[in-house]
């Protein structure tokens, strides 16, 4: 296989997160800590359960951000932790760049139908270099993506409400129903990514892997 250079993306001009991504931030974490308690033990999450931390998933500029930022906290607080995660994160680029559905000096991904059917199939393996793979926790759990945040509690999209499956055993559709969580009802995360989106089209969505694997 032939070597490819790989960097993280980056945009110069926005390495700082809006000042209202932390009202975000704390209105998800409302919205969680609310269809939890709805949930009771439905919700089986726990520290230690990872399994929704193995497969690559896309990420978006504010991501991206608070990723960074926790990783350059991390790194004055606990050198060698972050050390890790930055370890973690070369070696997963260097397993999934070949076959990356998109600039792979960038780290930007392809938004064309093609690239977005072969992202379907990308890295489903592929374990998150913020996961310590001792502990199975977060090294950057304060600042993980927003799928992260609002991943176990019964979530709509487009493909109607889906919950994680190790949850709501037992439960019926209607006792899933109610504990439905609406993490951004106002939407302010589109809003505070047309603030740093740059105006050429492209939404600048990466993975985890490309935005921590550079120096901070």
């Amino acid at each position: 296989m032939s070597r490819v250079k790989i960097t993280a993306a980056k945009n110069p001009s926005r390495e700082s997160r809006p000042a209202r991504d932390h009202q975000l931030v704390q209105i998800v974490d409302a919205a969680f800590a609310d269809a939890a308690r709805r949930s009771g033990e439905w919700l089986v999450c726990r520290p230690g359960c990872s399994q929704c931390c193995i497969g690559v998933f896309a990420i978006n500029a504010l991501d991206a951000l608070r990723l960074r930022e926790g990783l350059a906290q991390l790194t004055q607080t606990d050198p060698p932790r972050a050390a890790r995660v930055q370890q973690r994160a070369s070696a997963s680029l260097s397993r999934l760049a070949a076959n990356f559905p998109g600039d792979p000096t960038t780290g930007i991904l392809s938004e064309t139908r093609h690239a977005q059917r072969k992202f379907e199939d990308f890295g489903n393996n592929e374990p998150c270099p913020a996961l310590d793979p001792e502990t199975g926790t977060c090294d950057l759990y304060a600042h993980r993506p927003m799928t992260c945040r609002v991943f176990g509690p019964p979530v709509r999209s487009e493909d109607g409400l889906g919950v994680c499956e190790l949850c709501y055993h037992g439960a019926s559709d209607a006792e899933i129903a109610a504990c439905e969580m609406t993490p951004d009802p106002d939407d302010l995360e589109s809003k505070l990514l047309s603030e740093i989106t740059p105006p050429n089209g492209n939404s600048g969505r990466t993975i985890v892997a490309f935005c921590l694997a550079r120096d901070v």
